[in-house]
């Protein structure tokens, strides 16, 4: 039920969105500068990364303290050995898990732009941000295939369900869920670029992603904004619980719980350890917490979906 407070918020939410909105360049003056920047500064996985290279057997996968485990008892009673195979398979469940949302949203922006104008620069940076897409789903996909991992995704009832808000999902909660997704695996990479912990791999890959995601992300941010200006109560409420939902099964897909098999561990206890491990949920508040200051200021932070976001440590 609403209430006066919800009002008032949301008449404040949209002050602060039209002042962004404000702020924002023109959408074919963003879109050109993006293109330039794209033509400046873009990679290709195939030659800007040494598939051939050894993998060093003591490097981690990813930076140790992003591991789900990290910060527990079953940490410190792990042996490096394992503590780096799981790294490797948490690398690479994170990255099955990109792999699964770049597949929704490459679905999304070909949906979005298909009766626009494609002589604008808007039409053509969506295009080149699907190729980016492309090439970075390969990416994560090899990647994980040269350390020898299975590849791990979401739980099929998870990727099912997800059929329908990538055939149904537009305007601000095609762009708000895009940028939750992208944000949070930029946030983890930043790390893992910089980290001589890491293996060369991983830190390439990240470096790559997030040089080319900081256009994406403008990107989205713009657009969620945009698609929000008119928008009235009900919509910002409907989208507030589907990004809601939609960040839940993000950031909880991240690990599979087969990565603790693979480190030699009892599962159970892993997820045990896992889920109560504050450590690491600090971590996702902390990777999250950009982009749930952007959503709360546009006003889609709230309501139902607020429990959501509790409960996947996101708030």
């Amino acid at each position: 039920m609403s209430t006066a407070h919800d009002y008032e918020r949301d008449v404040r939410s949209g002050a602060r969105s039209s002042s962004r909105l404000a702020k924002a360049g023109d959408r074919q003056e963003t879109a050109t500068r993006l293109l330039d920047s794209a033509a400046r500064k873009s990679y290709d996985p195939r030659v800007e990364i040494d598939w051939e290279a050894p993998v060093p057997e003591d490097l981690y996968g990813m930076t140790p303290e992003w591991c789900s485990l990290y910060g527990t008892q079953l940490w410190e009673d792990m042996t490096h050995e394992q503590r780096v195979t799981l790294t490797k398979h948490e690398a690479a469940s994170v990255a099955g898990t990109g792999i699964w949302f770049e597949m929704i949203l490459m679905q999304m922006l070909l949906r979005d732009i298909y009766s626009h104008d494609p002589s604008t620069p808007h039409f053509q940076f969506a295009l080149t941000e699907i190729a980016d897409e492309c090439r970075h789903s390969t990416m994560f996909a090899r990647s994980a295939q040269r350390f020898g991992i299975p590849s791990y995704q979401p739980k099929r009832w998870i990727r099912q369900s997800a059929r329908f808000f990538k055939a149904t999902a537009t305007g601000a909660l095609a762009y708000g869920g895009t940028l939750f997704a992208e944000e949070i695996l930029d946030m983890m990479q930043r790390d893992f670029m910089r980290d001589d912990r890491v293996q060369p791999i991983t830190r390439t890959v990240s470096k790559i992603h997030v040089t080319e995601e900081a256009r994406h992300i403008r990107f989205a941010r713009e657009e969620t904004v945009r698609r929000l200006r008119n928008a009235s109560w009900f919509t910002r409420a409907r989208v507030r619980l589907a990004l809601g939902v939609t960040a839940y099964f993000v950031v909880t897909s991240l690990v599979n719980k087969k990565v603790y098999e693979a480190a030699g561990l009892d599962v159970n206890e892993a997820v045990k350890a896992a889920k109560s491990n504050t450590h690491y949920h600090d971590k996702v508040r902390e990777g999250s917490a950009r982009t749930m200051a952007f959503l709360d200021e546009v006003g889609l932070v709230g309501g139902p979906s607020a429990l959501l976001l509790r409960r996947a440590h996101i708030l």
